[in-house]
């Protein structure tokens, strides 16, 4: 590698050296390092240009004034130095204050309020994050979590509604669940019924629509599994229907005030949904003239199709009306945090959001993970990367208002891979990937006034390959980790499973998550079973495999003195934990054995599809839940 381009990488953040999830050493070839310069917006193609990018990104640097962002504490006085000679200055408050005047050496700007503030000094842009110093810890608590699709509507339809989603709220809160966590609700891609996970969505600014109850879709589909074409042809007809009734009684001031209110973020989404429907789910696929939301086709287009995008608009509308209702239901029934929403690690790259707004995400490169003990050729996810450059140069916005949006309608949320608020791993296509550092300390500021805004709480998934000190970080700014049973071992001392009074406090709990078998299929081994069956292990290696599981399965019921594989004993053993919350999973508490989704597959598991086999209306009056909430009322919860 060129001095010119080892230098410009290093000055971009690149972390191209690095050990991987398996501790293995790796260095990623110089092609992998141009190609991710290039998809920050820094020309690298050859060692001139390196050296080129590298001046001018250096220029800039040394003539500014103040950092491109600063962290400081809320509420407290903030000074910055501003070097020699009278300057002009201007503070842009977060509440709409604005604060103006000249100083020479150091500027102070007073008491801050808690918020992202906008300071100019010269031609000088700074955003300075006044962030509470830690979030408040939640109580000692439990909640259960469970597929929002895969709850059987009450209804009708194919897959589960936000009002299930309310019922289920309403009959845990009553047993005494504080939360209730379900998968990602972005929105998706309504034109492409195949493309269901929701963890590679459209937008996730935006809401699914598809779990928008209407009443109207006939008897609900009793199968064990969801087929997506058919319940979501049902479900567009429904909400046709639906709209179109709404029209007819004259439509909803409310629902006027609503749009004007939501402003251009929620126009443009539904001119992308608008043209989804003439152009087909992915823009990357259009006529290039509307592959560019700035052109003139674009615009004629929104102009001649105003009720599409009324229509778009009245989803969102409903949507957010409904899953509100859920909110309210679980508070209402007792519940602390009600609902506890999952945020992806991505965005789709032909989605709405990087149709929208394409300068904040890299482009030719995705969001994934290098090799490890699971995965020997890393992870590739397909989710586009949020640009650190561009997110420091427009006051990192994009991230408080996808926070700020989740937010809304949780008390409590989980940060998907919150690894990559320190680094993120990126994969050019066909070449090895490398990380690239984010600015950690702006974006756990932006997440503390989020939830600090909000009064909720955050859980970070801090699992996989950790960075050094991000767990601390974690910790110092009153962001909860997850302990996955499975994964809680002694590591250094022979690799036992360790009590769940030995986790640390600030964590949620859980036996496992949605990428792994349930309770009673990693008894079985169940997806060992599945991977032999689709060629991702030989016999002689599934053998192996399925020797170990037993082994760990004894050793595991040791640890919590189970001997005939009682869940109730697995109950136990997390409400005695030393996490402060605790999440089990309605899968277990109902005795399912095959696992939601099987990391490594799309189609060839039906991933995303399985349905719970109680209504959500039925849960109060089950023996299964009650008996598990008093294991935990039990052991203080």
């Amino acid at each position: 590698m060129s001095e010119a381009l080892e230098a410009l990488a290093a000055a971009a953040g690149l972390i191209s050296r690095y050990h991987d999830g398996a501790g293995q050493w790796r260095e990623a070839p110089p092609e992998s390092i141009r190609a991710v310069l290039g998809a920050l917006g820094l020309s690298a193609e050859t060692d001139a240009d390196a050296a080129d990018c590298l001046h001018r990104l250096q220029d800039a640097r040394s003539r500014r004034r103040l950092p491109e962002w600063a962290v400081v504490r809320a509420d407290d006085v903030a000074r910055f130095a501003i070097g020699d000679g009278e300057s002009e200055w201007r503070l842009e408050c977060f509440d709409g204050e604005i604060r103006d005047g000249r100083a020479t050496h150091e500027l102070d700007l007073g008491h801050l309020p808690l918020g992202r503030h906008r300071l100019v000094v010269g031609d000088s842009v700074t955003t300075i994050l006044a962030a509470p110093e830690r979030l408040p810890e939640p109580p000692r608590t439990w909640g259960v979590t469970l597929p929002l699709y895969g709850l059987k509507p009450e209804r009708g339809g194919g897959f589960g509604t936000y009002r299930d989603l309310a019922r289920a709220a309403g009959a845990l809160g009553g047993l005494g669940a504080s939360f209730l966590g379900i998968n990602p609700v972005h929105a998706g891609f309504p034109e492409d019924p195949l493309n269901y996970s929701p963890y590679a969505p459209s937008s996730r600014r935006r809401l699914n629509a598809f779990h928008i109850e209407t009443g109207t879709e006939g008897p609900p589909d009793g199968s064990e599994l969801i087929e997506y074409p058919e319940a979501v042809a049902r479900r567009k007809k429904a909400l046709g229907g639906a709209y179109a009734q709404f029209c007819a009684e004259g439509g909803d001031p409310a629902f006027d005030a609503w749009r004007a209110a939501r402003g251009p973020e929620l126009e443009r989404f539904a001119i992308h949904q608008a043209l989804s429907e003439v152009h087909g789910p992915y823009w990357t696929e259009w006529p290039d003239e509307y592959r560019d939301l700035a052109t003139a086709s674009v615009r004629d287009f929104a102009i001649a199709k105003p009720d599409r995008l009324r229509f778009h608009a009245w989803l969102q509308w409903v949507a957010e009306t409904q899953l509100a209702e859920a909110q309210k239901a679980g508070h209402d029934a007792g519940m602390q945090f009600g609902l506890y929403l999952d945020l992806a690690v991505g965005t789709h790259p032909a989605g709405a959001e990087t149709w929208a707004d394409p300068s904040q995400f890299a482009r030719g490169v995705s969001l994934g993970a290098p090799p490890d003990a699971f995965s020997a050729d890393g992870q590739v996810w397909g989710v586009a990367p949020l640009s650190p450059r561009s997110m420091a140069e427009t006051g990192f916005s994009v991230l408080a208002e996808t926070l700020r949006e989740q937010f809304r309608f949780c008390g409590l949320l989980r940060i998907d891979h919150i690894l990559g608020f320190d680094r993120t791993f990126w994969c050019p296509q066909d070449l090895p990937g490398l990380y690239v550092a984010m600015p950690k300390p702006a974006m756990l500021a932006v997440a503390r006034i989020e939830a600090a805004h909000a009064g909720a709480s955050i859980v970070g998934e801090d699992l996989g390959n950790i960075p050094e000190g991000l767990r601390a970080d974690l910790h110092n700014s009153g962001i909860l980790g997850c302990r996955v049973s499975v994964f809680e071992r002694d590591w250094h001392g022979g690799g036992g499973f360790l009590p769940s009074t030995a986790y640390d406090p600030q964590t949620l709990a859980a036996f496992a998550s949605h990428d792994l078998p349930t309770w009673r299929g990693w008894r079985k081994g169940l997806d060992i079973d599945w991977r032999e069956r689709l060629g991702h292990m030989d016999g002689d290696h599934a053998a192996h495999e399925r020797h170990r599981r037993r082994e760990d399965v004894a050793a595991f019921d040791h640890v919590i003195g189970n001997h005939d594989g009682s869940v109730d004993a697995l109950h136990g053993f997390l409400a005695g934990s030393a996490s402060r919350l605790v999440a089990l999973q309605a899968e277990d508490i109902l005795g399912l054995e095959e696992q939601a989704n099987l990391p490594g597959t799309v189609f060839e598991h039906p991933n995303w599809r399985r349905r719970l086999p109680e209504k959500a209306s039925g849960f109060l009056a089950d023996d299964r839940f009650a008996r598990t909430a008093e294991i935990m009322k039990n052991s203080g919860r």
